[in-house]
């Protein structure tokens, strides 16, 4: 018999998501034919000192603009066993919505001391902390006037597998009209920040964000 994967929806409006979804099941790879693959060696990941603070460039550089955040929360599997040493790679949009990519063409600000890119490593409990600037919303589709809520972009890679999610904001009023957040349905809620407060550390505010990797109550990943 045949084993089949999960199909992926695709999101209204969004382009990118009609090319890169594939049309039918995936087709899982028989047991005997995964024998003669090679063997996989487990990458080993590391990470600079400061990588963990995207509100600065480098420590001795000011701060960017807008709202700093904390964002932490733990990767584990769906028996909740935490994936140890797992990389996760951040990006996200400036305080005015600009993200610094070529392909960004929006006029919005950029900000010479942010470059929205970091990377931090889970703990042997799975936990993960990272500092960031609050993202502004940024005009998505100008031809339709579709707006993407704020978010954070994070990149799971641990095993075999790497995998691509992000965070949104509660009460966001673009929230109900992205592409993703339809599609996730009630789901949407495993993909919020829980907002906690901060006053023993220099953010203005914190996050909680917890990632599920498989398993029914999964965080959704791209």
């Amino acid at each position: 018999m045949t084993k089949l994967g999960r199909q992926i929806g695709i999101g209204p409006t969004d382009n990118t998501s009609d090319q890169r979804t594939p049309r039918q099941r995936l087709r899982l790879i028989p047991e005997s034919a995964r024998e003669s693959f090679v063997p996989y060696v487990p990458a080993r990941y590391t990470t600079r000192a400061h990588e963990w603070d995207l509100t600065r460039i480098s420590p001795d550089r000011p701060r960017a603009d807008g709202s700093p955040i904390e964002v932490t929360g733990t990767v584990r599997t769906e028996s909740g066993a935490p994936v140890r040493n797992g990389l996760i790679e951040i990006w996200n949009a400036n305080h005015y919505g600009r993200y610094r990519h070529v392909e960004d063409g929006s006029g919005l600000p950029l900000d010479e001391n942010f470059f929205g890119m970091g990377r931090v490593l889970t703990d042997e409990n799975g936990t993960y902390k990272f500092w960031t600037i609050s993202p502004g919303a940024y005009l998505a589709r100008p031809d339709i006037g579709r707006w993407r809520p704020k978010h954070i972009h994070l990149s799971v890679s641990g095993g075999s597998s790497r995998l691509i999610t992000q965070m949104y904001f509660p009460g966001e009023p673009n929230n109900a009209s992205d592409p993703m957040a339809i599609l996730m349905g009630d789901a949407f809620e495993r993909n919020l920040g829980k907002p906690y407060e901060t006053p023993d550390i220099d953010v203005d505010q914190g996050f909680r964000f917890d990632i599920v990797v498989g398993g029914r109550n999964a965080t959704f990943f791209e």
